[in-house]
């Protein structure tokens, strides 16, 4: 989709309601969501985090959604797919102030070149009890993405038109937090699975532009 475009009919999503857990179970395993509901969440004292679903022109105008691939290291989120961003750090005044230093900590783009659109529903997640505030961002005139080497292996640069395709709404097998060998529904996008948190954002962010498009 051309960016132009694009950027006109988004700005309409500051006035939508959030569709909250019910896009996040869309894209959540049964066992997750019994999870969720069988434990008090606030009492586990999460820690907080911010992430950044930035839109932006490629070199030929079209529209795309930046996902990263995370290095492989020894924690719960080695080698996986999610937005950029990171967890709060004593300067930050807000959590977007965490989204925003992250973002460009991550893959260098400036805090005040993005125009935040809308702040997300929250989603918790247990393997490493963080809540996670999601945002959409546009980034109008992209620069170079300068990416993190200690922290990003690569930059997953998908087309709008392909993550609102519906034929890219998966099925995977594989072995959760919550157990072995269990469908988990997914996007695949760019060669790769994203599931989990991120898939549950990017749900909400679909249903979102499913409104406007």
């Amino acid at each position: 989709m051309d960016f132009k475009e694009f950027y006109q009919q988004v700005l309409k999503i500051k006035k939508l309601p959030l569709p909250g857990e019910e896009s996040h179970h869309k894209m959540s395993p049964a066992m997750r969501v019994q999870w969720l509901k069988s434990n008090e969440i606030r009492k586990m004292n999460p820690k907080r985090a911010g992430v950044m679903a930035l839109f932006y022109p490629d070199m030929d105008f079209e529209t795309r959604l930046l996902l990263i691939l995370r290095k492989t290291y020894n924690g719960v989120h080695s080698n996986q797919i999610g937005f950029p961003g990171g967890k709060v750090e004593r300067e930050d005044t807000d959590i977007l102030a965490t989204a925003l230093r992250e973002t460009h900590e991550e893959v260098g783009v400036p805090p005040d070149a993005v125009e935040v659109l809308k702040e997300l529903s929250e989603v918790y997640i247990p393997p490493s009890n963080f809540m996670v505030s999601p945002f959409i961002g546009i980034y109008q005139n992209p620069l170079p993405f300068e990416i993190q080497e200690a922290e990003v292996e690569s930059l997953v640069e998908v087309y709008l038109k392909d993550f609102m395709d519906n034929s890219n709404h998966i099925q995977e097998n594989l072995t959760t937090s919550y157990a072995k060998s269990i469908d988990v529904p997914a996007y695949r996008l760019n060669g790769y699975t994203v599931w989990g948190a991120t898939a549950m954002m990017m749900s909400e962010i679909k249903e979102l532009l499913e409104q406007v498009l």
